[in-house]
């Protein structure tokens, strides 16, 4: 590290000298804000024209260019949407010069409006002043779309997917990759992943008020954390100094789902405030809580025999979810003199889900009949046995994103620094949830008939036949006895950073442009861990008669079924009555416990030369890694079965040794952005960089399970300290064209080759395992290489040019599409390979909007689809698990019933999307999950002060 600031020294201190001798007589700066002086206009591109020297004004507006000559010089500036501003300054033999400009008249909307047209001229503005490709989503075009969270949210933008639990966006994926490739963060800090087994951060953690803008930058430049093959994912909360005039903004709204007939709440409250020209707060709080229900079938264990397409389980589960989403963040923002800013920002984010889940299951595996023709399939349990299980869960899971960060830039004479300190932490934490309470009934050679239709594959259906009273048991609530109940009393996972960064850079005025010399450094100290405690409780006396509930079910009858409250009632009242086992117990809480820790320092150096039309950024980033894993050996040995002393067990036998490993390696990230401006409303850039992305630290975790039955059959799943990371080399290509008055065109071209990819390989052929025998294994494992590329295409613009009213129109439209194939052992072969689809990678996204506006009124109606894609790899091709593809439908409405009072209407996922995933054994699709959610209906105020 110090070498790297060595070399940067003396790279600057050569090009000093080499600098044409000019009597450098001070500093032009000022501000950029809409014709009102009310917004700041961040991401203006300023021209000193004489000079052909370039800035780009900043989150507050502010500009600089540093070392300008004495002499008189007219400063270009120029802004999406609007008219080009010039402005003449003079700059005397010694001093400074402030030169604040306004862009727009005091009454243009297009600028100083919130609404769409803004919204998206502020996006355009700072993807085509950005360095590489990026695509941006401002605040208020967050409010443009009746989105419930930052995930939500980002699918509206080129080249963004989102995947989604309980019909609610959650994962975010880039060009159709895998979420895991992502990175996120939150005013610049990166945020760790609250759940126990990914690096990728669920984003419906966040409210979608909490944020000023989300940006998605898809190529890297070396000051850059290098860890991302995706995206960079950078969400930014409000600064006062983005407006010259306080706010206080106030919403309120309902929220109404079809299915389950509750109206919700939700509120929030937004200000700024500037307590003095050198210092200002702002912050905001919001809440929503959202109940709903789904209704989801799924099956299992698909086999074809003799042309019957059978399946060994089917589920029907039917949820009632209470969602709450609290989130809070306060910015301080100082200047402490002209060349000097400091801040201090932080966010706290909660989200509580409460989720009762009532299920029938058929378990069809030893059924001693099986016949049909078709779609229709009956099992029998004649010379064989079929069992029926009703059960509940009762699970409450509250997750926590916080992070603060103090930091700062310095600009004087040329030199430009920044640096910053910051902590984040990520939790997730379950005590006292039941997951689940079974109760179950087996059936054997008692006349009992399970017949299936397949009609319709998403949604099956089921009858009973048989003997009398077979079928009269098959509905008899009190002969389905308890199973057990098991109750996590903690599953607790912990995911915290520390970092520490400083960048340094010298700026060089030279003729036609300028340029610099950056260095920097940064260290990110983290730990994560999960720790899971259950227990599994029996009473042979209780029956599902004891706790009897309704369902609320709408795709078939699956009662009797267990009461939402019933089982967590009786089981508090009557503990002393329920027996511990202790085995199943001892065995939970141990399998999936470890701890992590990851320590990565990272230096970088980079040149830039910005003129007039070209912009070029080349350097290298180097980062080194270093891993302390820990985690357990756990060893099952049934009755009977031998043990490691060559004795047999008496009894089932649970034997745990913990692991520990310890690894470091280094990786150097060279990269080259190049962005060129041959004319006004034209972009080209292209950019060639090396990135990686680490390994799932629950994948690296030393987690070793085996089961050994009496037979001595071993079977494993086994973590993998040895994993490397992913490493890619990047290259992105792309146009934009800025249209007259308004809008642009972009196309853009991507290609990735992805070393090292991850995937989980199951072995069927007895092996060896770091000293571990097996006959069978699951083992993640580096892939090959595989190949991504792919095609970006946009266009947004609002059709003024259309005759009244129709001048009132936006289109806003993009098309992703992308190929991402590696290849895999097949059917547990590793010299069989096979190709596949990347899991998550959508060959085809789209997105399309079209909005109204004018006057008072607004209107937006938009739609998002994704095609099918790879959710899990099976042994074989057949067996690999497809989601299908997804097209949703929202729409939104608004009306601004005074300046600063606003009603406004949504109405999400109009066409009722669903849920449907799927396996082709036997050249069909066999449904594997199907959820359907219904319609929700939201309206609602704001108002400003």
């Amino acid at each position: 590290m110090t070498s790297l600031f060595r070399g940067a020294s003396r790279a600057a201190m050569i090009l000093a000298l080499a600098a044409p001798a000019a009597a450098f007589a001070g500093t032009i700066s000022g501000t950029v804000t809409d014709g009102t002086g009310t917004r700041a206009l961040q991401s203006t591109q300023l021209r000193i024209i004489e000079l052909g020297r370039v800035a780009e004004a900043g989150k507050d507006g502010s500009y600089r260019f540093p070392e300008v000559p004495a002499g008189t010089y007219t400063i270009e500036a120029r802004y999406v949407g609007a008219d080009v501003v010039q402005r003449s300054v003079t700059v005397p033999e010694s001093g400074d010069v402030d030169a604040d400009i306004r862009i727009g008249s005091n009454i243009d909307a297009s600028i100083i409006v919130i609404g769409q047209v803004a919204n998206m001229t502020s996006a355009l503005s700072r993807q085509r002043a950005a360095d590489g490709v990026e695509s941006v989503l401002t605040r208020d075009a967050v409010g443009q779309f009746p989105d419930q969270n930052v995930a939500e949210s980002l699918r509206r933008l080129p080249g963004i997917n989102v995947l989604n639990d309980q019909g609610e966006g959650r994962f975010v994926s880039v060009r159709g990759l895998d979420p895991e490739l992502n990175s996120t963060a939150v005013n610049g800090v990166r945020l760790p992943a609250p759940e126990s087994d990914v690096r990728s951060v669920a984003l419906d953690v966040i409210s979608s008020d909490s944020i000023e803008s989300i940006e998605v930058k898809k190529s890297l430049t070396p000051d850059m954390d290098a860890d991302t093959i995706g995206a960079s994912i950078e969400i930014n909360t409000t600064s006062a100094f983005e407006r010259s005039k306080n706010l206080l903004t106030l919403k309120g709204e309902g929220s109404y789902n079809n299915y389950s007939e509750f109206l919700t709440p939700k509120g929030s409250v937004d200000f700024s405030q500037r307590v003095s020209d050198n210092f200002g707060i702002s912050g905001g709080i919001s809440y929503y809580q959202r109940r709903f229900e789904t209704d989801n079938v799924e099956a299992d264990g698909w086999d074809e025999d003799d042309g019957l397409i059978t399946t060994e389980e089917l589920n029907y589960r039917d949820y009632d979810v209470e969602r709450r989403r609290t989130s809070a963040n306060l910015n301080l923002d100082f200047r402490a003199g002209a060349s000097t800013k400091l801040y201090a920002r932080g966010i706290y984010s909660q989200f509580d889900d409460h989720e009762y889940r009532r299920e029938t299951s058929l378990k069809l595996e030893d059924a001693g009949e099986i016949s049909g023709s078709g779609a229709d399939i009956d099992y029998s349990d004649e010379d064989g046995e079929l069992s029926v299980q009703r059960s509940i869960k009762d699970r409450f899971e509250r997750q926590r994103i916080r992070s603060l960060v103090l930091g700062g830039t310095t600009d004087t004479d040329g030199w430009h620094a920044k640096y910053s300190v910051s902590y984040a932490k990520s939790s997730e934490r379950e005590n006292g949830s039941i997951d689940p309470g079974n109760f179950e009934r087996t059936f054997e050679d008692g006349g009992l008939t399970i017949g299936l239709d397949f009609a319709d594959p998403r949604k099956p259906l089921y009858s009973v036949g048989g003997r009398p009273g077979a079928i009269a048991d098959f509905s008899d609530p009190s002969e389905y006895e308890l199973d057990s109940v098991q109750l996590t009393t903690l599953s607790d996972s912990r995911d915290r950073e520390w970092a520490a960064k400083f960048d340094l850079g010298h700026e060089f005025a030279m003729d036609g442009g300028t340029f610099t010399v950056q260095a920097g450094a940064k260290a990110r100290w983290r730990d994560k861990s999960y720790n899971l405690e259950t227990e599994y409780w029996e009473n042979d006396d209780l029956t599902l008669a004891d706790v009897l509930g309704r369902q609320t079910y709408r795709i078939t009858d699956i009662s009797p079924v267990v009461g939402k409250h019933a089982v967590r009632s009786f089981f508090d009242a009557n503990r002393s009555a329920f027996e511990l086992n202790e085995f199943d117990t001892l065995l939970d809480s141990t399998l999936d416990d470890y701890s992590v820790s990851e320590d990565i320092t990272a230096g970088y150096l980079l040149g830039r030369w910005d003129s007039a039309t070209l912009r070029v950024i080349g350097g290298v980033r180097y980062e080194h890694t270093k891993n302390d894993i820990r985690a357990s050996t756990v060893t099952t040995i049934e009755e009977d079965g031998t043990l490691p002393d060559g004795t047999t067990a008496d009894e089932d036998i649970i034997l745990i040794t913990p692991n520990q490993f310890k690894r470091s390696y280094g990786d150097w990230l060279p990269s080259l952005t190049i962005r060129w401006e041959p004319q006004h409303d034209l972009v080209l850039r292209a950019a060639g960089y090396k990135s990686l992305v680490r390994p799932k630290l629950s994948k690296l975790a030393p987690h070793f399970t085996i089961e050994q039955n009496d037979d001595d059959e071993r079977e494993g799943e086994f973590g993998n300290p040895d994993l490397k990371p992913y490493q890619a080399w990047n290259f992105d290509a792309g146009i934009e064209y800025y249209l007259p008055g308004n809008g642009a065109l972009s196309a853009g071209f991507f290609y990735k080759s992805v070393k090292n990819f991850i995937v989980d390989v199951n072995l069927d052929e007895p092996g060896e395992y770091r000293g571990i025998a097996y006959d069978e294994a699951t083992i993640p494992v580096n892939g090959d290489t595989a190949k991504i590329w792919g095609l970006e295409l946009s266009y947004a613009q609002p059709l003024r040019f259309l005759p009244a009213p129709l001048d009132g129109l936006l289109v806003q439209t993009n098309y992703t599409y992308t190929d991402a194939t590696g290849k895999v052992p097949n059917d547990g072969d590793a010299s069989d390979l096979r190709k596949i689809d990347l899991p998550a990678a959508s060959k085809h996204t789209f997105n399309v909007a079209l909005g109204y506006e004018k006057g008072p009124v607004s209107l937006r109606v938009a739609g998002t689809y994704r095609s099918k894609y790879l959710d899990e790899l099976g042994d074989v091709a057949a067996e690999d698990r497809i989601v299908d593809n997804h097209f949703q439908l929202d729409l939104s409405a608004k009306y601004d019933v005074t300046k600063n009072i606003q009603v406004f209407y949504e109405w999400v996922n109009i066409n009722n999307a669903k849920y449907f995933a799927y396996n082709t054994v036997g050249d069909r699709r066999n449904l594997l999950q199907f959820e359907e959610y219904s319609w929700t209906m939201k309206f609602g105020a704001r108002v400003k002060f």
